[in-house]
């Protein structure tokens, strides 16, 4: 029954090849029309979704939760966030402003434009969140300031910063003060004239010059946040609104400022780019290594042709069905070309080596045709069906990523087969490749085959122990769950996502759970504080700030004293530049003369000062004025509203604020932040699992990482049980013996174990992008293993000198070559395919050509008829 099965299958194989090589206009006018048919469906049709919220379905559980808390709270959905750096907080306040009111103009890019840290309410009672020791600290420098802030605040200009210098050199030759109670001041002023007889701008920072306390980091920074409309058919959704941004930061014109974005949605642009970067280059090196690689094993450009013909053909028809029956491609299924390219061609070359072979024997090419459709046929045919099987076992998995994916490549697989079997024969006939002069296959083979066979038992003992040794390894696989390790590091949105994750004010890593009410959320934020992964807890509530009394008495105390040297009652007109140049020539001389001989530091500052103010020119002169007067102002405003603080209440919170706690219908959001800042895939766990274990109805993106990297791995699992599952009825089916099906998968087992050990021992870890060789090993092996058990069945026992061996090998180098290239991509995650692509290549191709032959000899010695060739028919 299985040599009539297998005789049947290689009968039609031929004659099917047979009749396309007598008809070959005919054939060949058919596949033109499918050809106009197929571009015609992809030029209308094509269409991609970049949406990588698509890629799984909205019902599973942790995508529900998702979606709850984005209805809630829709605001922060999707959302590109601005970071604006600036030497003083002065200029970052005005950089973040220029940009939001820019960007906020563009009402055609973005749905909303927020400053989260520049609300007034944070403008006025932001003392209020120092402790107490901080507030008294702050607010008694601000007092002892009282002289120098009235004159300023009576003239805000260089005139009126010069008049307050002076008063103080004064204070300092009366004895009541010295140059290094200024000592500061005089250090930052002395840079900024000096930067401005340099022809720069370099503005100090008066908030710390009042105050005496240098600034924290999170005080020289800002945030704008804005939501994009996003176009998902394009490669990059939210590019547009990125460059808007970029064009706004660049008309700032505000010295020192640096702007970043970072977020999913600028994060997924870049990795998008980063994976088209270079993608035209790598096709090219790709299809120029396929092509020497193809010139190689079939010596003849009317044979190459031929087959890189039928690959486009098929290529073309692939993407007309995923369009037409899948819909828009997503950034999984968009790779059926490469695989289709890298798998498709094997069934071509099959078909060439082996018409190669039997041109030996066929004086009428029509005849070395059909005997070459008779002898590769059947392989063929069960390797397309395998392989297809492996692809489409992804059909019924949650991800909805790689089902597509797997739709797609499945049918390409049907495609490439059928196409090798009908327009390949078409295209060789009308080419008329010459006879071939000596024998395909490689004698020089036949020492390895007689070794193996000799030493089967003894081969086949040591599989077994390498394969046992390569299991025992796989404990210490690692699978790298976070999809950010598989980002370019050095972009832009990466580099900044990772240094916001470096401080606990600003960590993305941070985990959101939804409480019926606001009332309901504090006992729940309660015990997620208790918890000793999380470092802190808010809600709503947490911005009623604590000790409100004590830090008001000393606000108004300074308020007192200070309300009416910020506030004068009369405030002197701008003066010309005369009088500038005049007040700024005497304060140097005052400088000049107070600072004397003296050595020391303050001293050394203050002639430092002297000597660039009297080499100011006038436009000198208006550079110093932009550095300096922009954040007088700005700092004089900001302390004025500072000691205007208040009692603050639940209450009384503005309304900005308290939709993005609570939301419209009264549920209430709690945010908890990781004690560990690191993005660790264990502390990850730990910090999702410990809030979880409280709340099972949190999310953020450590859970959704997990969550989703589960659904991942669960749809790697089924399918490839699935697809074992079907390979296996397949070879039985064929071959009706379960011993030749189990030695056909056994290269395909010790191969995988042998790859997974290699990456356990010496990397790469598995990734989300990596993990995708595992069921291209499993194609590429099964299609290689069937071959050679096909070939074995019908009675061949020399295999490795055949054509068949040369096919198989160029075959393996040719899918190495169109999927190595990957290895050479600036994505971390898809060089880490590409790697892991060859050393499964070569596992695979081992085992193959080694270990198969060795299997078959000793435990299929008589599993086997005599070959018929079928130029014993003639």
């Amino acid at each position: 029954m299985a040599e009539a099965a297998v005789g049947a299958l290689a009968r039609g194989c031929g004659a099917l090849a047979g009749i396309c090589a007598r008809w070959p206009r005919v054939v060949l006018a058919l596949a033109l029309g499918v050809a106009l048919l197929a571009g015609a469906v992809v030029s209308q049709r094509f269409e991609m979704n970049t949406d990588t919220d698509a890629l799984f379905p909205a019902d599973l559980p942790w995508r529900l939760t998702e979606e709850r808390m984005a209805a809630a709270f829709p605001q922060r959905e999707q959302v590109i966030a601005v970071v604006v750096d600036a030497p003083t907080g002065d200029a970052a306040d005005r950089a973040a402003a220029g940009l939001a009111a820019a960007l906020g103009r563009r009402r055609d890019l973005f749905r909303s434009v927020q400053r989260p840290d520049a609300l007034e309410f944070f403008r006025r009672n932001g003392l209020l969140f120092l402790d107490e020791a901080a507030v008294r600290e702050t607010t008694e420098r601000v007092i002892a300031a009282q002289p120098l802030l009235g004159t300023l605040a009576a003239d805000p200009s260089l005139r009126g910063i010069a008049a307050a210098f002076g008063l103080v050199l004064t204070g300092v030759e009366r004895g009541e003060a010295t140059l290094g109670s200024i000592a500061a001041p005089l250090a930052a002023l002395a840079g900024a004239a000096e930067a401005a007889v340099a022809g720069q701008v370099a503005p100090p920072d008066w908030g710390r010059l009042f105050t005496g306390r240098a600034p924290e980091p999170m005080e020289l920074r800002r945030f704008v946040l804005v939501q994009p409309h996003l176009d998902f058919s394009a490669l990059s959704p939210g590019a547009t609104a990125a460059e808007a941004i970029r064009e706004a930061a660049r008309d700032l014109e505000i010295p020192g400022v640096r702007i970043r974005m970072t977020g999913e949605v600028p994060m997924a642009d870049e990795e998008f780019a980063s994976v088209a970067d270079g993608a035209v280059r790598n096709t090219l090196l790709s299809l120029g290594l396929v092509a020497l690689l193809l010139w190689l094993a079939l010596r003849s450009w009317r044979l190459i042709l031929p087959v890189l013909a039928t690959l486009l053909l098929g290529l073309l028809a692939t993407a007309a069905f995923g369009a037409a029956a899948i819909g828009a491609f997503n950034p999984l299924s968009i790779a059926f070309a490469v695989l289709f390219i890298g798998l498709g061609v094997d069934f071509g070359i099959q078909l060439a080596v082996c018409y190669r072979e039997q041109r030996q024997r066929f004086d009428d090419l029509a005849a070395a045709i059909a005997a070459a459709g008779e002898v590769a046929g059947p392989g063929i045919a069960l390797a397309a069906l395998a392989i297809a099987g492996a692809f489409l076992a992804f059909l019924p998995t949650e991800y909805r990523g790689v089902s597509e994916l797997g739709a797609i490549a499945g049918f390409g697989m049907l495609v490439a087969a059928l196409l090798s079997l009908t327009v390949l024969p078409a295209l060789l006939r009308l080419t008329s490749p010459p006879a071939e002069a000596a024998e395909v296959g490689w004698a020089r083979l036949a020492p390895l085959e007689a070794w193996l066979a000799r030493r089967a038992w003894r081969v086949t003992a040591g599989l077994a122990l390498l394969a046992l040794a390569a299991a025992a390894v796989l404990p210490l696989l690692v699978f790298d769950f976070n999809p950010l390790n598989l980002r370019d590091p050095r972009s832009e949105a990466v580099a900044t996502f990772r240094d916001l994750m470096g401080s606990a004010e600003t960590t993305p890593n941070t985990l959101s759970v939804l409480a019926p009410s606001l009332e309901a959320a504090q006992p729940l934020a309660a015990r997620l504080e208790a918890l000793p992964e999380v470092a802190r807890v808010m809600t709503l509530a947490s911005f009623v700030p604590e000790g409100q009394p004590a830090k008001l008495a000393l606000i108004q105390d300074a308020a007192d004293l200070l309300g009416l040297t910020l506030a004068p009652p009369a405030v002197a007109p701008a003066p010309d530049d005369a009088a500038v140049a005049a007040a700024l020539a005497g304060l140097a001389a005052a400088l000049r003369r107070e600072a004397g001989e003296a050595g020391d530091a303050p001293a050394e500052d203050a002639r430092r000062l002297a000597a660039a103010l009297a080499g100011l020119a006038a436009e000198g002169r208006g550079r110093l004025a932009e550095a300096l007067l922009p954040g007088l102002a700005g700092t004089l405003a900001q302390l004025a509203e500072a000691l205007q603080a208040g009692p603050v209440t639940l209450a009384g919170l503005p309304p900005e604020l308290a939709r993005d706690w609570v939301a419209a219908d009264g549920r209430a959001r709690i945010e908890a932040w990781p004690c560990n800042l690191s993005d660790d895939n264990a502390a990850l766990r730990r910090f999702a699992d410990a809030v979880q274990s409280v709340v099972p109805g949190a999310n953020g993106m450590a859970i959704s990482i997990q969550a989703s990297s589960a659904t991942i791995r669960q749809a790697f699992i089924l399918a490839g049980a699935l697809g074992l599952g079907w390979t296996m009825l397949l070879l039985l089916a064929a071959l009706r013996s379960l011993r030749l099906a189990l030695l056909a998968l056994a290269p395909l087992v010790l191969a995988g174990l042998v790859t997974l050990a290699a990456c356990a021992l010496f990397g790469p870890a598995l990734n989300l992008a990596n993990v995708i060789a595992l069921p291209l090993l499993f194609g590429i092996g099964v299609a290689f293993d069937i071959y050679f058990v096909v070939a074995w069945r019908a009675g061949q026992r020399a295999l490795l000198p055949t054509a068949l061996t040369r096919a198989v090998l160029f075959s393996a180098l040719t899918t190495g070559a169109a999927f190595g290239t990957l290895a050479l991509s600036s994505h971390p995650g898809t060089a880490s395919m590409g790697v892991l692509l060859a050393m499964s290549l070569v596992a695979t191709l081992a085992a193959v050509l080694l270990a198969l032959p060795a299997l078959l000899h000793a435990l299929a010695p008589d599993h086997g008829r005599c070959r018929r060739d079928p130029a014993m028919r003639e």
